[in-house]
């Protein structure tokens, strides 16, 4: 499983904060200028589109992707408890993106 995120996307923040990534087997890839093979993942599973719209994505183990941050928050809860793993609760409201900030540019 793979959540595509990128620096000073608020929402990637608050996934990265509330859930312990690694212990849940999900590969954070961070898209930016300094990582091609991030990109070419994003490539890979056609969501350079989607990312460019909004962001977080995550794309689990049968490719299928989550786009919407609401079922991705509920989707990464239900494999924090399936694992007993331990989160900070979930996110009363998302933070505003309006900025931009949770696009890929």
């Amino acid at each position: 499983m793979t959540l595509f995120t990128k620096p000073e996307c608020t929402r990637c923040e608050q996934l990265k904060k509330s859930f312990d990534l690694a212990a849940m087997d999900i590969h954070v890839e961070i898209l930016d200028t300094g990582d091609a093979g991030a990109l070419a993942h994003l490539a890979w599973h056609g969501l350079v589109d989607t990312a460019r719209k909004s962001l977080p994505l995550l794309v689990l183990d049968d490719s299928s992707t989550i786009e919407d941050f609401s079922r991705i928050e509920e989707h990464l809860m239900a494999r924090a408890h399936q694992r007993g793993i331990r989160y900070k609760g979930r996110i009363i409201s998302a933070a505003n993106c309006d900025n931009g900030s949770c696009t890929m540019h």
